[in-house]
């Protein structure tokens, strides 16, 4: 094990206990994977959402091997108080880390960073690291495991008993996910080998297991029968750190030669597909609960045989049932379940599929002339206001060369460009701003925007928000080198940053992002300044409807909105310039939408070109101001 590694406080939400878990249940979640991973390297503090919990109370229903002190919501560090919990801040620092993803998978990276034998936990990330790495705000799946299900499971713990008759929407959800076929990167292979098990009607093998797994098949911590599929076979080879081929035998010739198309698909083992990750030891604690209420309350589970069978299997990855132990989490030992086809089929149709029909006539052909024609002839174009200062330029000879952008290593050409947009930013920030107001740099990247503003308005608080931790470490780096005192990181999806600020700023926010800044901005009242990006990644979301405005709604359909979209992100300067002048149209268009959103929530927002309109394809500014 790794020494000096540098102390992190971890900081949990505590609103009540409730049979064998803490709640909320990202607090049972969060003690869970500690002690999964067996990681001592936090110092924890429970945050208690009541005015009523004493250290008794607490430290009586906790994991007996962790340390845990009590603090009030006012004694966290002013960077923990902006956030939702979980949050973990390195000590005295102000680099804080919110929400239940990006909380698991630091601590995950901590531990391995730690231990290098444990790459168990690593592999809890998936492949290429990228599970639940995804914002909830734009990932389905996501959403649904840290969001969804525990907040579906904690509405149902405290229903009234005339109330929690039916299965939640979000649970039968997950019990279809898992019905799903399996897509994995090297899917091909396993489902040629798992043909060829078909075909000679063999049983599966039984994963060869190493010295530590042997232990725990002996103390009864694996199951006591033989993986029964070629699936299970490739998960629990994953699972003791072995190759997957060492379980499955080379595939014959005439294995090889058939068609993708005519393989058999691979059926799930764990939630996200074959393999085991931090999405199952998200969704064990929560459906662990509603499980045992279900239970209490005499219900059958025959609609829900998939996620009966995944929480078996989920007891037999070593090391499952010891980390249930010490958060005193007493398992189940449920039967195999033969699901009513008709039962199930009829539960399943009450599940919401909102975005599936939303977008279901996103796919479509054709230009938009016949769009932008119908909006003219309603008396709709695009409108830019008059830029407040297109000379307004910042003297980046004389700045620290760590303030420039070409300290982010791109090219000088793209350096220049970047020094162009945040001249457009800064200049309408500086206008805007007043000492002592904070200033939200959203979607910060590496913080060309928020570093340069700090460094030229001392005396205002600027906050960084990006949910990529790399990007965010390299600012961190930078304004270390320029000694800033005036700046917070915060690595976490928008949803969990709910401090006050007084001005919101993001350069090319990517997508719905742009919204998502917009609203957060207007929920407190805030001033913004945002440059869009990324058009053609717009789509309806789970808290996002298209067009935006009433205008817009009353003439334009979602799919002839989406076809906007499309052509606003036509306006690269390698194309055609009549295509470009098109793609500049729809990029004011899709903007002066979102501009008419925002006055009906009483702002004044003008729509204007960055100047020179050369620095960027996509070079729209927002100021709106309440």
């Amino acid at each position: 094990m790794k020494d000096c590694v540098t102390e992190e406080h971890l900081y949990l939400a505590f609103s009540h206990q409730y049979r064998d878990s803490i709640f909320p249940l990202h607090t049972s979640i969060s003690l869970f994977l500690l002690s999964y991973c067996d990681c001592k390297l936090f110092k924890i503090f429970l945050v208690p959402t009541g005015e009523d919990v004493g250290d008794e109370c607490v430290t009586k229903n906790f994991p007996g091997d962790l340390e845990v002190h009590l603090i009030s919501r006012c004694q966290l560090p002013e960077v923990v108080q902006s956030c939702s919990l979980p949050a973990v801040v390195v000590k005295d620092g102000k680099f804080c880390r919110a929400g239940l993803s990006v909380v698991l998978r630091h601590i995950i990276q901590k531990t391995y960073e730690a231990d290098p034998s444990k790459k168990d936990v690593l592999e809890l990330l998936g492949f290429k690291k990228t599970c639940l790495k995804a914002c909830a705000e734009v990932s389905q799946w996501t959403r649904l495991c840290e969001i969804s299900i525990p907040l579906a499971v904690e509405r149902f713990l405290t229903a009234s008993p005339e109330h929690c008759q039916a299965i939640p929407p979000d649970i039968l959800q997950f019990e279809r996910k898992l019905g799903e076929p399996v897509r994995v990167h090297n899917d091909d292979k396993i489902r040629r080998q798992k043909l060829q098990q078909q075909k000679a009607g063999a049983k599966a093998a039984v994963p060869v297991l190493g010295e530590e797994a042997t232990k725990e098949l002996k103390a009864g911590e694996v199951h006591e029968h033989p993986p029964p599929s070629l699936e299970l076979s490739v998960a629990f080879s994953k699972l003791l750190v072995q190759e997957a081929s060492d379980a499955v035998n080379r595939e014959a010739s005439h294995i090889r030669r058939t068609k993708t198309s005519d393989l058999p698909l691979l059926d799930h083992i764990f939630a996200e597909g074959l393999y085991f990750t931090v999405a199952d030891i998200v969704l064990l604690p929560c459906i662990h609960q509603f499980l045992v209420s279900s239970k209490k309350q005499g219900r059958n589970l025959v609609n829900l045989p998939l996620i009966s069978t995944w929480y078996r299997r989920v007891q037999e990855v070593p090391g499952v049932k010891k980390a249930a132990g010490k958060c005193n989490m007493e398992l189940l030992q449920l039967p195999e379940l033969m699901s009513a086809p008709e039962e199930q089929a009829q539960d399943f149709s009450s599940v919401p599929d909102e975005l599936e029909e939303d977008n279901e006539d996103s796919n479509f052909i054709g230009g938009p002339r016949p769009t932008m024609t119908k909006l003219m002839e309603n008396g709709i174009e695009a409108k830019f206001s008059p830029h407040p200062c297109p000379s307004w330029t910042l003297d980046w000879t004389s700045l620290p060369s760590a303030v420039s952008p070409g300290e982010g290593k791109m090219s000088r050409d793209r350096a220049l460009r970047k020094q162009q947009q945040l001249n457009n930013l800064v200049a309408v920030v500086t206008k805007l701003a007043k000492p002592g107001d904070v200033i939200v740099d959203f979607c910060s990247g590496g913080g060309h925007v928020g570093i340069v503003l700090a460094h030229m308005m001392p005396s205002c608080q600027v906050v960084l928000i990006e949910n990529k931790e790399l990007s965010l470490i390299r600012a961190k780096d930078r304004s270390d080198e320029l000694g800033l005192n005036n700046i917070w990181f915060i690595q976490a999806n928008l949803d969990y940053f709910n401090g006050t600020f007084n001005i919101g700023v993001a350069l090319h926010a990517c997508g719905v992002a742009t919204d998502m800044v917009i609203e957060h901005c207007i929920r407190a009242r805030a001033a913004f300044v945002i440059s869009p990006c990324c058009y053609g990644f717009i789509q309806n979301t789970v808290k996002f409807k298209y067009p935006r405005s009433h205008q817009f709604k009353e003439i334009l359909s979602y799919k002839e909105h989406m076809i906007l979209c499309r052509f606003a992100d036509q306006t690269a300067a390698q194309l055609p310039p009549e295509r470009r002048l098109i793609g500049k149209h729809c990029m004011g268009l899709v903007d002066l939408d979102r501009a008419w959103a925002a006055e009906e929530q009483n702002y004044s927002v003008q729509v204007i070109s960055m100047e020179p309109e050369s620095c960027s394809p996509k070079n729209n500014m927002f100021v709106g101001t309440p």
